[in-house]
């Protein structure tokens, strides 16, 4: 019945809690909930109570009994003409306020035209309960939750012009010598993206690298001191090795090979060897 008290909690059954690491805000309406509902509020969460569409609490950690605009007598009456339904439908909004982890992963063109991966790990926190209206206000729940990797797509276009607002001019070979600027650029881009849904953002990491495994591994080998000629004969020399040719030695140094051995002279042919024509 809707009258009965009960405790709402984000709480499962074995004690784990029902947010865990990738949930950012988790919905729960219920229509037995009614004023004297008792509502616990763990230490890493806010709470927010709405009726209707309209906010009625924001609650920090404790527990609470709610005051709701029904009554639970006249609520009783008032379900029967709705079929057994309760007309006041609550919802319980969990948000997690502890530090999570998000990840955005892309590609962008380098001023070659060359296709340069990008892994952009950062960590996103909700600060106070203004911050979780908020969210709540400018980031809809396509189900029950709202988790990391929703934040992920909806902070996806920033992250990707930041990215490109420098890689776009810079060479593939020069492009970690720009990554302070491209760190700084993603940093303040997200920043002000996240701040429009309340979401405050802590440590950024960013990693780009050539898309193309060869072009990796390419300038991997230009890094050690090769020339771009002495990189490619020594490519092609691990590539050889891989495949198990005896010439890979002769391809790193670029010398040709003999099979057979290595001439030692030259050898008169004529009569004194014994040769005829």
């Amino acid at each position: 019945m809707a009258i009965t008290r009960q405790v709402i909690t984000s709480l499962q059954r074995d004690g784990t809690d029902a947010l865990g690491t990738r949930t950012v805000a988790m919905k729960i309406v219920d229509e037995s909930i009614v004023s004297g509902s008792l509502l616990t509020v763990e230490s890493n969460h806010f709470c927010i109570l709405k009726s209707r569409g309209a906010v009625l609490n924001v609650y920090e950690t404790g527990q609470y009994a709610l005051q709701t605009p029904d009554k639970p007598l006249v609520g009783s009456v008032v379900q029967g003409f709705f079929g057994g339904s309760s007309p006041w439908v609550y919802e319980v909004i969990y948000i997690n306020r502890s530090k999570l982890l998000v990840r955005n992963e892309g590609v962008a063109t380098s001023a070659e035209m060359a296709e340069m991966s990008y892994v952009v790990d950062y960590y996103i926190h909700i600060d106070s309960k203004e911050a979780a209206l908020d969210l709540i206000t400018h980031m809809p729940f396509a189900g029950a939750v709202i988790d990391t990797k929703e934040i992920a797509d909806y902070a996806g276009p920033a992250i990707e012009q930041a990215i490109n607002q420098i890689i776009q001019i810079t060479k593939m070979e020069n492009v970690n010598e720009r990554i302070s600027d491209v760190r700084e650029a993603v940093k303040a881009h997200l920043t002000d993206f996240l701040k429009v849904y309340g979401i405050m953002l802590n440590d950024l990491k960013v990693l780009i690298m050539p898309r193309d495994e060869r072009m990796r591994e390419l300038i991997s080998l230009q890094a050690i001191g090769l020339t771009p000629i002495e990189s490619v004969r020594y490519y092609l020399a691990l590539r050889m090795a891989d495949k198990g040719l005896v010439s890979a030695p002769n391809a790193a140094a670029g010398v040709p090979f003999h099979i057979g051995g290595q001439p030692t002279g030259f050898y008169p042919l004529g009569d004194e060897v014994g040769a005829t024509r």
